[in-house]
């Protein structure tokens, strides 16, 4: 908030300069809250995705869990007024990449009731797969 208040200050002094300096703070901080977000969702994707390759089997609610994650990924990476996306879908494979080991971890837990170490969970699956298939789910068809 305090953002806003100093680009109209600045916008009302003329600062053009500043003003867009302040413009383009603005912008990193919605798209750093919207890859935040998004790797909220991802690490949910991910983490059933995880479980249906190591215990090979699935249940209605991963797949439920699965397929309305990837919905909500959609809407908050699309732009309403302005159209297109937040992320481009290599930044949204870098999202998934970072938020990985998060998903591990989870996975950890709950794979066979929590048998496996996140170390040793990592090895059991294909994490290059895993990916492929969370964004297969989350970009729009061509």
């Amino acid at each position: 908030m305090e953002e806003i208040l100093e680009l109209k200050d600045m916008l009302l002094k003329g600062d053009i300069k500043g003003s867009l300096a302040i413009v383009e703070e603005l912008e990193q901080m919605s798209k750093d809250d919207k890859i935040n977000n998004i790797g909220s969702y991802g690490i949910i994707v991910l983490l059933h995705l995880i479980k249906q390759q190591v215990e090979n089997r699935s249940t209605r609610s991963w797949e439920s869990s699965i397929r309305n994650s990837a919905r909500t990924i959609q809407r908050k990476n699309k732009r309403r007024k302005a159209g297109g996306f937040y992320l481009t879908p290599e930044e949204l494979r870098l999202t998934l990449e970072e938020v990985y080991p998060d998903a591990v971890d989870a996975a950890a837990r709950e794979v066979e009731e929590g048998r496996y170490e996140p170390e040793e969970l990592e090895e059991l699956v294909n994490k290059e797969e895993i990916i492929d298939r969370a964004l297969a789910l989350i970009l729009p068809p061509e």
